[in-house]
C-alpha cells in the first residue's frame, strides 16, 4: 500500500462558508439535480440557480486570484455573494487605491 501524502486544500475551498460546503454536498448527493435540490431547500429552481451561479463565481474568483491583494479579493467575493453591490465595490476600491 502506498504512503499517504498530506495535500493542501485548493484555494477555492478556503473561500467557501460551511453553508456553501453543505450545499455542495447536498448537490452531489442529489446527483447534480437542481430540481431535486430546489425541493429539498423548498425554493424555486431559479432561486437555486442564482445560488449556484454565485457559488460558481466565488470559486472562479478564488482560482484566478493567486497574486491578488487580499482586500481586493474580499471585495470581489462579497460582490459574488451578493452582500456588496457593484457600485459600493467600485467606491471601496477607488478609496483603497487613493489611500495607497
Amino acid at each position: 500500500m502506498g504512503s499517504i501524502v498530506e495535500k493542501q486544500n485548493p484555494k477555492w475551498l478556503s473561500v467557501l462558508s460551511e453553508e456553501e460546503l453543505h450545499f455542495i454536498k447536498r448537490f452531489i448527493l442529489a446527483s447534480g439535480s437542481l430540481k431535486d435540490l430546489a425541493k429539498q431547500y423548498k425554493v424555486s429552481y431559479p432561486t437555486l440557480r442564482i445560488r449556484l451561479n454565485r457559488l460558481i463565481e466565488k470559486i472562479e474568483i478564488a482560482d484566478d486570484s493567486d497574486k491578488e491583494n487580499p482586500f481586493l479579493l474580499k471585495i470581489r467575493l462579497m460582490v459574488a455573494e451578493g452582500t456588496l453591490t457593484q457600485s459600493a465595490a467600485r467606491a471601496l476600491i477607488k478609496a483603497y487605491e487613493e489611500s495607497q
